[in-house]
């Protein structure tokens, strides 16, 4: 976990547990369940440490998602982006959209929200997700750290 102070991101992580087990039926919907709660313990557990945390699912289209995906091999500098993978998953688009739905229903808590951001529009998604942030910032007031230094001495040193 980052130390305090630090910003850390974190791509999906601990949801991909409860995302692609239950669209392949990995788990038995018992440890799905209790996946959900460890995933909400985890984040509170965080909160009550002093982390903020920001949730973010850029929700696109299915769609946009096939014009990204012919981008990307129509583009030899987009093509390192590109898993053919990602054409066999596109066949389980609903199962995915009632898992990502019940993982931001079952996990999106008072101290650690969801916030589902339209992701067509890569000019709103930025601004959408730059206003979220700027707000969580706001809030928290972050200031620079005051170290104890003998500033005079230091900079006698450097002399």
């Amino acid at each position: 976990m980052p130390v305090a102070g630090d910003i850390g991101i974190f791509n999906r992580s601990h949801y991909e547990d409860v995302l692609v087990a239950r669209v392949h039926n990995l788990a038995p919907q018992r440890i799905l369940e209790r996946r959900y709660r460890q995933i909400n313990d985890f984040e509170a557990g965080l909160v009550r440490s002093g982390t903020k945390i920001v949730k973010l699912c850029l929700h696109i289209s299915y769609a946009e998602q096939r014009k990204r995906l012919i981008d990307r091999l129509k583009d030899p500098d987009k093509r390192w982006k590109f898993n053919e993978h990602d054409i066999d998953e596109r066949a389980y688009w609903d199962d995915y959209m009632s898992a990502y739905g019940l993982a931001v229903a079952r996990c999106s808590t008072a101290g650690a929200p969801w916030h589902v951001v339209p992701a067509d529009d890569k000019v709103y998604r930025n601004w959408a997700v730059s206003m979220i942030l700027v707000e969580t910032l706001r809030q928290m007031n972050p200031k620079y750290p005051r170290p104890k230094l003998d500033v005079p001495r230091l900079v006698r040193r450097l002399w």
